[in-house]
């Protein structure tokens, strides 16, 4: 944030205000809704945190246990992350929950303000306001309410690293916590190597690197037992073929091809979009358009790892950012809010349902098509970006 803007943000602290009350009464149901359920359906993996926090606080093994029953859920994140999340479960469950909570919406209003604001610009807080309520309502951001997870504190966390001018951090190093912490935002060390930024490049790797070691010195058992062990077993995820993997791999999966056709077509579809993508984030970064780059690197982490669950695809705000741009472009915006209402729709349960229907000749062809329709809209903002974006930017 320039000093400019800082200006107008303290002349304007009412509207703030009201602008913090407008989102949290918008968000309330969604929030009321995960936070008073039944304990087996609300915040699912912020239990899954506290757990792994929680064994270590016992002196048990961290990747031995899984959740209270009826989840069942193993612990599947780095051992770093593990100690992290000490500071939960020293909370009560209620506590975590609530904390947690506003940190999910902490992280999302960085998010919108370091994708938006070259289009916030001359209409702060308002269309703040407003944006903040239309990415809550994302599906992938509901889920991050939903079952409590971490993912729009790493698209915070690389978005900040890429795009603030000036951060008072060394740079690259909030990648690199992201790393050590859920491995897939390593997509962005691939970004730093291809655009050259050395000096970030070291110092996200260099973060990630004592991150992941210092586990061996305070918690060795299991720092052993996940990168030897529990890492190579991705059923510990979940089901890969559930219609909440919506990654390249999943969409495959769900074909039911022999094993070793889809690990092969994977295999080269995965290294034509990662050529693609990585190719197109760098010319990007090239034109000085640094907030393209980051959504094409973060979609690249949806599309390119084994298991991406929906609300993986926290990124999608980033990429609504990068297409809005200014705001100047009627055509950029109609095409944002198609964008917007495509993933706050539950299109891939729709597959589902259709898939079940039983529709002779139609069901199960256009059903399998729909249940992958957010990882297959995922591969089109991916062509938007790297294809049609620039062009965009050339006519306006």
């Amino acid at each position: 944030m320039t000093s400019g803007e800082v200006r107008v943000v303290r002349r304007q602290w009412w509207a703030w205000a009201v602008v913090v009350l407008v989102v949290a009464a918008a968000a309330a149901p969604l929030v009321v809704v995960w936070l008073t359920n039944p304990d087996d359906q609300r915040l699912v993996d912020l239990d899954v945190y506290r757990t792994g926090g929680q064994m270590l606080l016992e002196g048990r093994p961290v990747y031995d246990y899984v959740t209270p029953a009826p989840q069942l859920l193993p612990f599947t994140y780095p051992p770093v992350a593990a100690m992290l999340a000490v500071a939960l479960a020293e909370m009560s469950w209620g506590t975590a929950q609530w904390v947690w909570t506003a940190g999910i919406f902490a992280a999302l209003a960085v998010t919108v303000w370091l994708s938006f604001r070259q289009a916030l610009r001359k209409y702060v807080p308002w269309v703040f306001a407003l944006l903040m309520v239309a990415c809550t309502y994302l599906m992938p951001i509901r889920d991050q309410v939903r079952f409590g997870q971490v993912d729009i504190l790493l698209v915070a966390l690389c978005l900040a690293d890429c795009v603030v001018k000036r951060p008072w951090w060394p740079r690259g190093f909030l990648i690199g916590l992201a790393t050590a912490v859920k491995l897939t935002p390593g997509v962005f060390l691939i970004h730093l190597l291809v655009t050259r930024q050395w000096r970030t490049f070291f110092m996200a790797a260099f973060t990630t690197a004592v991150l992941t070691l210092l586990p061996f010195a305070a918690i060795p058992r299991d720092a052993s037992q996940f990168w030897f062990s529990a890492l190579l077993d991705p059923e510990r995820l979940g089901s890969n073929k559930a219609t909440t993997n919506q990654s390249i791999r999943g969409m495959l999966m769900r074909l039911y091809l022999p094993e070793t056709a889809t690990v092969a077509i994977w295999l080269v579809i995965v290294a034509v979009v990662g050529w693609y993508g990585f190719r197109g984030a760098r010319e990007a970064y090239r034109a000085n358009d640094q907030l393209t780059a980051v959504a094409l690197v973060g979609l690249m982490a949806v599309l390119l790892s084994p298991v991406a669950w929906i609300h993986h695809l926290a990124w999608v705000v980033v990429v609504l950012g990068a297409i809005v741009g200014d705001g100047r472009d009627p055509v950029r915006l109609r095409v944002a809010a198609g964008v917007w209402l495509y993933y706050v729709l539950p299109i891939p349960w729709w597959g589902v349902s259709l898939k079940a229907a039983d529709i002779p000749g139609v069901s199960l062809v256009l059903g399998k098509i729909v249940q992958n329709g957010f990882g297959l809209g995922a591969l089109v903002l991916v062509w938007l970006l790297v294809s049609w974006l620039p062009k965009r930017r050339q006519i306006a």
